[in-house]
């Protein structure tokens, strides 16, 4: 298994430099256990019931397996037969049958399982990293993403979108990396997400970063720096790590299960305190 990459400096820009930062949220997967201090194991769950968004996963012993059963139910019946085993550092939304929550991907969302607000690791600026490995199935995707905790103001929705690894994306010797900036309900940015090839195989372990400042997002990968964008992220965001399966009908043959994507590490930091 490949180990989460070690703080580390340089002068070459095109390396990524942990040298200003601290380490701020540290997480291996050593235990027998999540820690609920840390992770909140369902997807989105105000949008939906808690059977629907809640994740399936292993831990083993240094690594998390997130899973995708046969008889998993769709995250929202709305939604079609989309399902999803989600990690994520944070909840909030208004009452039931409110319009009020995070990640508002519909503009006729309510409320349906309200929320606690649970601010586990929510940065506004610094650097996350985790060490992924997916499968190739055409059907799945697996992502690692900050998201706006939008407890203040459902403008602050901005996404930096560290790295989507589909499936069908890999090829031998090669695979394509979606990665960027989406702006969801926050009129201060654009879209600006890009699938980036690189010379190497998803279905391995590598390591997927982002570094945000006041003026951009640089993406790393291995600690190679692959994609920049410039726009402004300045307000609190929640980590999530999940799996998508995006099954074509409603048919699902048992034998094709469990479906899977691995993580081996999450590390997050923030700037380091002048001394």
């Amino acid at each position: 298994m490949r180990e989460a990459p070690q703080p580390h400096g340089g002068s070459d820009p095109q390396v990524l430099d942990r040298t200003g930062y601290e380490v701020a949220f540290d997480e291996h997967f050593a235990g027998s256990e999540l820690d609920p201090e840390r992770w909140v194991a369902h997807y989105l769950p105000h949008w939906t019931t808690p059977e629907r968004s809640a994740a399936r996963f292993d831990l083993l012993g240094g690594a998390l397996r997130l899973r995708i059963d046969a008889d998993q139910p769709a995250w929202r019946v709305e939604d079609g037969e989309m399902r999803v085993a989600n990690l994520q550092t944070g909840t909030f939304s208004g009452p039931v049958g409110s319009h009020v929550g995070q990640h508002r991907h519909r503009p006729d969302l309510q409320v349906r399982t309200a929320q606690p607000t649970r601010r586990l690791y929510t940065p506004s600026a610094g650097l996350v990293e985790a060490v992924l490995r997916a499968s190739a199935d055409p059907t799945c995707m697996l992502a690692f993403w900050l998201v706006g905790f939008e407890e203040g103001s459902g403008e602050d929705s901005g996404e930096i979108c560290v790295a989507e690894l589909y499936g069908h994306a890999v090829e031998p010797g090669r695979s394509r990396v979606r990665m960027g900036v989406k702006a969801h309900h926050d009129p201060r940015l654009h879209d600006d997400v890009e699938d980036v090839t690189l010379a190497l195989d998803t279905g391995d372990w590598h390591s997927y970063a982002a570094e945000w400042t006041a003026g951009s997002v640089r993406f790393f990968v291995d600690d190679r720096l692959v994609r920049t964008v410039h726009q402004r992220i300045d307000y609190p965001l929640q980590l999530m790590v999940d799996l998508f399966e995006f099954p074509e009908d409603s048919d699902r043959d048992p034998a094709s299960y469990p479906k899977w994507g691995e993580v081996a590490a999450v590390r997050g930091y923030r700037p380091a305190r002048a001394t």
